[in-house]
């Protein structure tokens, strides 16, 4: 008898890629000009490259972005790299800039990962003047003390010995920690950046540091991805993320139902209202593109 701890339809990256990549085309659609018809050259900025935050990189290669993620933990970012899903990777911030204004300049699609801090990452970003379109984060703030963050000034492993150490020394350093990554957002957020929390806590862990994160009237200065864009540019339409599986496990099986879907999706694109007509059309692309993007569970 055959038994399976791990389902078919695991929700890691490969589950979560197809709405990561919905939520950065659409995302990027609010930062597209007169007479721009794709993203190319836009620039994301992110952080996290583990179970379901390394979706990230796979989804902005999908979307057509530059995509920038910084990851503490070197092995997480050993992994990304080696299933293809992130293509370069930099830990000196004085040869990721120039690299980072070729691609952008260029309009590569191109994922690329930085080893550290993403507190680091975004300062600098701010203090040269990077042009960022989109922003967000997926460290997993719901756990922000136990290795759900890393504060910017130590080391991947002076945290994990502090976190045991002294507890309170290191909710101290958190804290620190994202009042310095709000005001870098914040002052590229006035240069023109569209930022949006991921669902990670990232707000309201910012409001708890005494981050600058609040309006006067109390609420978020920045909108959460369901609030902006999946609640209403897809769920209100009857949109949303979605996945089918391949219980036969055979490549060609899995061929044949994505040529049905996108038969299906083609037809109703002839006739699909403006309101719904990009929904479409990004589910085909992400069907017509599903073999060559080399999606793994893991």
């Amino acid at each position: 008898t055959l038994f399976r701890s791990g389902s078919f339809m695991y929700i890691g990256p490969q589950g979560i890629v197809h709405g990561t990549t919905i939520t950065i085309l659409n995302a990027g659609r609010k930062r597209l000009k007169a007479g721009e018809t794709d993203l190319g050259g836009k620039l994301f900025v992110s952080s996290g490259l583990g179970g379901m935050s390394g979706a990230q990189p796979k989804a902005g290669v999908i979307s057509g972005v530059v995509s920038l993620i910084a990851e503490i933990n070197p092995k997480a970012t050993e992994v990304r790299l080696s299933q293809g899903w992130v293509d370069e990777v930099y830990e000196n911030l004085d040869e990721l800039i120039p690299r980072l204004r070729t691609a952008m300049k260029q309009k590569e699609v191109v994922s690329i990962a930085y080893q550290g801090n993403i507190v680091d990452l975004w300062e600098r970003l701010a203090k040269d003047e990077i042009a960022v379109d989109l922003g967000s984060d997926q460290t997993s703030l719901h756990n922000p003390f136990a290795g759900g963050y890393y504060p910017a000034g130590l080391t991947l492993e002076e945290s994990n010995n502090l976190m045991a150490s002294d507890p309170d020394k290191f909710k101290e350093k958190v804290y620190e920690s994202l009042r310095r990554q709000v005001e870098a957002i914040n002052t590229l957020t006035t240069r023109g950046m569209y930022f949006f929390d991921y669902g990670n806590a990232f707000l309201l862990e910012s409001s708890r540091a005494g981050a600058d994160i609040l309006t006067p009237d109390g609420g978020f200065r920045y909108p959460s991805y369901v609030q902006d864009i999946m609640g209403p540019m897809f769920f209100d339409y009857g949109f949303g993320p979605f996945r089918w599986v391949c219980t036969s496990s055979d490549p060609k099986d899995l061929e044949t139902t994505d040529q049905i879907a996108q038969q299906v999706l083609e037809e109703i694109a002839k006739t699909a209202p403006n309101e719904i007509k990009g929904q479409v059309e990004d589910n085909i692309h992400w069907i017509k593109e599903a073999g060559q993007n080399k999606l793994v569970v893991g």
